[in-house]
């Protein structure tokens, strides 16, 4: 009976050992694989630390204030090409869209409205089309009476490189090329006033 008590005792402290070194050299091995993981504690080596950011610069993304990159897409009215780079000194709207984007549609006649009201101001508006035809997309712009530019982005390059991920989606950008303003989802006619004041001169 004595002889049982004692194993019984002796049991979990086996369990206990076990378990805590088991704990011990999982906690190491995590932090030496977070320790190894690129980009983490690189505030330790600044010139590291440099090289990582650099490295993300290569791929741009819509961050406020930083210069857009440039594109160039066929419009589908002209069959001609237009580059982004051909606009450097305007302000610019990028609008991404789609044919059968309810929200675009409602949004289009104040992309309209805003377009003919600052010609003055020099003001383009261009509106991409990922993927459809397009006499679809010059039909949609008949109807509605657009007379911006409406490009055409067959395979969704330029949407890619702008990280769209949903319609209506809009850049706003400044005349010295950079990114003044982004807007996901449908434009009041209030928002889309704001937005352009930060590029319009």
């Amino acid at each position: 009976m004595i002889h049982l008590t004692r194993d019984l005792t002796k049991t979990p402290s086996r369990f206990s050992l076990i378990i805590g070194v088991g704990t011990v050299i999982g906690l190491v091995l995590a932090a030496l694989i977070f320790w190894r993981r690129p980009g983490w504690f690189d505030f330790a080596d600044p010139a590291k630390a440099l090289t990582l950011r650099q490295a993300a610069a290569t791929e741009w993304a819509p961050v406020i204030g930083a210069p857009v990159p440039d594109f160039t897409l066929t419009a589908a009215r002209t069959e001609k090409s237009m580059s982004l780079s051909d606009l450097r000194g305007h302000p610019v709207v990028l609008n991404f869209w789609a044919t059968w984007c309810g929200p675009c549609r409602v949004e289009m006649p104040a992309f309209q409205a805003a377009y003919h009201a600052n010609q003055q101001q020099n003001l383009s508006v261009l509106a991409i089309n990922y993927s459809e035809h397009s006499q679809m997309v010059l039909d949609f712009g008949d109807e509605l009476g657009l007379t911006f530019p409406l490009l055409l982005d067959p395979d969704g390059r330029v949407q890619e490189l702008f990280r769209i991920r949903g319609y209506p989606s809009t850049m706003f950008i400044a005349p010295d090329g950079t990114l003044a303003a982004a807007h996901i989802g449908l434009l009041t006619e209030g928002q889309l006033a704001e937005n352009l004041r930060k590029i319009l001169p």
